[in-house]
């Protein structure tokens, strides 16, 4: 597969098969990730490769931030609330931690540092999907919570997690996302 068609055909992968990925390719993956534009070659970019153990403990860290968020509400989180989590949150057979090293005095290189980070990201995908595997680059509230730093052995006064991205073999082929014509985003200037 050449660089314009694992560009054009990547799609965010929402179910993952049980299929193990092949040997070598999350650290193939994140070697194309060291490959990133990155302005001053800070390298801001931490990557950590959560085992199955981190990954059980990290579903219950979302279980528990959804049943705090169920009864602040009044409710309880209903079994099939739970089965849904449990299949998207803990699904993917590899999930890579992916944080930024804090840059607090430079708002400015913070935020080039996490434009890098993106791009490392989507170099990890077009890689993944290169060799047949799918990913989801997935944040919210389990990246910003405190138990999952202290899981993770993070300091969150140095690093900050950017997402993590979910990684396995598409259950189903993904579908292609509504995206604007080239036109409507393209213009040429005199």
């Amino acid at each position: 597969m050449n660089t314009r068609e694992a560009i054009l055909t990547r799609r965010t992968v929402q179910k993952f098969s049980t299929d193990p990925v092949p040997e070598g390719c999350v650290e193939r993956a994140v070697e194309c990730a060291l490959r990133a534009p990155n302005h001053k070659l800070t390298n801001p970019w931490r990557f950590r490769r959560a085992g199955p153990e981190t990954r059980e403990k990290l579903l219950n860290i979302v279980l528990d931030i959804k049943r705090a968020d169920a009864a602040a509400k009044g409710r309880e989180l209903k079994q099939q609330s739970i089965d849904m989590i449990q299949a998207k949150a803990g699904n993917s057979p590899e999930l890579l931690v992916v944080t930024q090293i804090r840059n607090d005095e430079d708002a400015f290189r913070s935020r080039e540092d996490y434009a890098a980070i993106a791009c490392a990201i989507q170099n990890i995908s077009l890689s993944l999907w290169s060799e047949g595997v799918g990913s989801k680059w997935a944040t919210g509230g389990p990246t910003r919570h405190p138990d999952t730093y202290k899981l993770l052995g993070i300091d969150p006064a140095s690093e900050e997690i950017v997402g993590f991205v979910r990684i396995g073999h598409p259950m189903v082929e993904p579908m292609e996302s509504p995206r604007l014509p080239l036109k409507d985003v393209y213009s040429e200037l005199p």
